[in-house]
């Protein structure tokens, strides 16, 4: 098996692929589609612990990554950092004697310091979820269970700070039927928002949630006019949902959002809701007897959708019944149990994604594939040595897979295209031993993040149509690249598709970079990568102080969210393929910006000309903080 070459690592930070060796063997013309080993990446620095939070002079300056409240200052958490934030390392493996360690973007992989992450490419009219303030991974097994809440705008736990409760207990809480509490906002500037209200939910107090020095207030009334300081050219609030549910102790993640025609729809908890695009009024709500669990990043084109549930309420139920369910309709169609192939079989969380007709489900040594019309089954584990273990969907079924080796600290993986009705493999590509199979950025045209977990390396690389390696992507000196691939805490089961962060065409790659918080503000820039020869073609930096995070592509054009600041609304924008400066297409009010920034680990979208901003988690300390969070913020024109 090929081993990459032993190299002398390269300046600059992890997350940034480098400059491969002289001499490194390149892939050749016109080979058939077989296995093809990497260009081998360059061994990073070792990462850098965060210098302390200082007190702000003058303006209020962001946050450092993983804080509370994005956008806004907050007063980072005492003592030991929390997750998201790297340990203080050694030497990094390979370093050079005296040369100094640099921090490394966030890592691709199952650790709850990654953010969600963009595909690009992907079907649909809709974003993918981003979050603000980015960690660094500490360096665990894969999939390991980590104390604490991820990294995000949020703050860095489920609990505002506080760790989180790993192992919740069986929970007896009383299920509010509908997804929470919005308000609606006339085109007439002068009148207030309408208060509605969801079956099950209560009406908000109209009591003001005042910033009290902890974060969770946004300092105005939650049934005053949202409207009221907008200025000209600026978007309006079009509706704002708060909670509304009982929710466990330690909380629940919210799924979504999808976009379906006008219908925006999200699941937690025990429940799935669709709400009118346009005003917020809830179109219909599924409850369900256990906790969602696992989504697909996308439903089918014609809006079918298959989730997992739990199968019981106790802290022992395993994520292992599929529901399927018609989002344009509320109505729910088959369901069955993922059967246990053998004994170790669902001690893994599970990953769903849905290629055509095709749902699968990937978890740790074992697979299914189910027609989502019907529910039935189309394929399931393969014999072999190597077996399928997670799922990309979208126009092409990508699978990872791992091979079964003499040394587990040594894995062999592989990345194949599968037949979504038969599961057969069109082609294998084998990355050099020891390269594990973390992220698929994009699946047409395919891009594949690795990482390697003793060396501590990262690589993205593009592959071409028959499978074959087309480039390794390799920065500039200096250039941290980050992306967003959510608050994932997989038990030894990992989701190859959700990134957000990046985007691409059929010849071009966009990501963006870390936060910059050399000058007075946070600012970064969007690289755009040559898909055939690697290298970079272009840097687009963001607006002084702002940070730029690629959605996805949308009329030739990379569409972008410009993330909030403490005086100043985000916006949606584009950016040309050739680069240059980013164009508002939608600016959120400047009179909404802390709100706006309160969502904890944000996910956006944009469709219809409306943008999204939906928390990734709904938590708080107590009962009564919990059913004011705010849980969805649509703008429009």
């Amino acid at each position: 098996m090929t081993q990459p070459p032993s190299q002398q690592p390269p300046q600059g930070g992890f997350g940034a692929p480098q400059e491969p060796p002289q001499g490194t063997p390149q892939p050749p013309q016109g080979q058939p589609p077989q296995a093809q080993p990497p260009l081998p990446p360059q061994a990073p620095q070792a990462p850098q612990s965060p210098p302390p939070a200082q007190p702000p002079a003058g303006p209020p300056q962001m946050p450092p990554g993983g804080q509370p409240g994005y956008g806004y200052p907050q007063t980072p958490p005492g003592g030991q950092p929390g997750y998201g934030y790297p340990q203080t390392p050694g030497q990094a493996p390979g370093q050079a004697p005296g040369q100094a360690p640099g921090p490394y973007a966030q890592q691709p992989g199952p650790y709850g310091g990654q953010a969600a992450g963009p595909y690009a490419q992907q079907p649909g009219p809709y974003g993918q979820q981003t979050q603000q303030g980015q960690g660094y991974p500490t360096q665990q097994y894969p999939g390991a269970p980590v104390p604490g809440g991820p990294a995000g705008s949020g703050g860095g736990g489920f609990l505002k700070g506080k760790p989180a409760v790993v192992a919740a207990a069986a929970l007896a809480v009383v299920l509010a039927v509908g997804a929470g509490v919005w308000f609606t906002v006339s085109g007439d500037d002068d009148k207030k928002p309408v208060a509605e209200k969801s079956t099950g939910t209560k009406q908000p107090s109209g009591s003001p949630t005042v910033d009290e020095g902890d974060g969770n207030g946004d300092g105005r009334a939650v049934d005053d006019d949202l409207n009221a300081g907008r200025k000209k050219g600026e978007a309006k609030v079009l509706w704002l949902q708060q909670n509304g549910v009982d929710l466990p102790r330690n909380g629940a993640d919210v799924y979504g959002p999808w976009i379906v025609g006008d219908t925006v729809v999200k699941a937690m908890y025990r429940t799935v809701s669709a709400y009118s695009a346009a005003d917020g009024k809830e179109k219909w709500t599924l409850p369900l007897p256990a906790d969602v669990c696992a989504t697909p990043n996308t439903p089918t084109a014609d809006g079918k959708m298959v989730i997992g549930v739990k199968n019981g309420t106790t802290d022992k139920a395993d994520c292992s019944d599929l529901q399927m369910i018609d989002l344009n309709t509320g109505k729910a169609g088959w369901k069955k149990s993922i059967t246990k192939n053998s004994t170790w079989d669902l001690m893994s969380d599970i990953g769903l994604a849905i290629s055509g007709d095709t749902v699968t489900v990937g978890r740790t040594g074992n697979s299914n594939a189910y027609r989502v019309s019907d529910g039935k089954e189309l394929f399931g584990k393969p014999s072999g040595n190597c077996q399928p273990f997670a799922f990309a969907g979208g126009p092409k079924l990508i699978a990872a897979t791992s091979c079964r080796t003499d040394d587990i600290q040594n894995p062999q993986h592989q990345v194949q295209e599968l037949d979504p009705t038969t599961g057969k493999a069109k082609w294998t590509y084998q990355p050099p031993r020891g390269w594990e199979v973390k992220k698929v950025y994009s699946v047409s045209p395919l891009i594949v993040s690795l990482t390697h977990e003793k060396k501590k390396q990262w690589s993205i690389v593009a592959l071409k149509e028959n499978g074959t390696l087309r480039s390794q992507l390799v920065s500039d000196k200096g250039d941290k690249l980050s992306t967003n691939c959510g608050h994932d805490f997989s038990i030894f089961g990992e989701k190859l598709e959700g990134c957000s962060g990046v985007a691409a065409d059929a010849n071009t790659f966009y990501i963006a970079t870390e936060a910059d918080t050399s000058g007075t503000g946070r600012t970064n820039k969007v690289v755009a990568f040559d898909l055939n020869t690697g290298r970079t073609k272009w840097k687009a930096d963001a607006p002084a102080e702002r940070i730029l995070q690629p959605l996805r592509m949308e009329g030739g054009n990379v569409l972008l969210y410009m993330e909030a600041k403490y005086d100043k609304g985000g916006a949606i924008a584009t950016l040309p393929p050739a680069g240059g400066t980013p164009t508002v297409v939608l600016q959120h009010p400047d009179s909404t910006t802390r709100i706006e920034s309160s969502f904890f680990t944000s996910k956006i979208a944009y469709a219809g000309g409306r943008s999204f901003i939906m928390s990734g988690r709904v938590s708080a300390s107590n009962d009564e903080e919990e059913k004011e969070q705010k849980t969805m913020m649509v703008f429009g024109k």
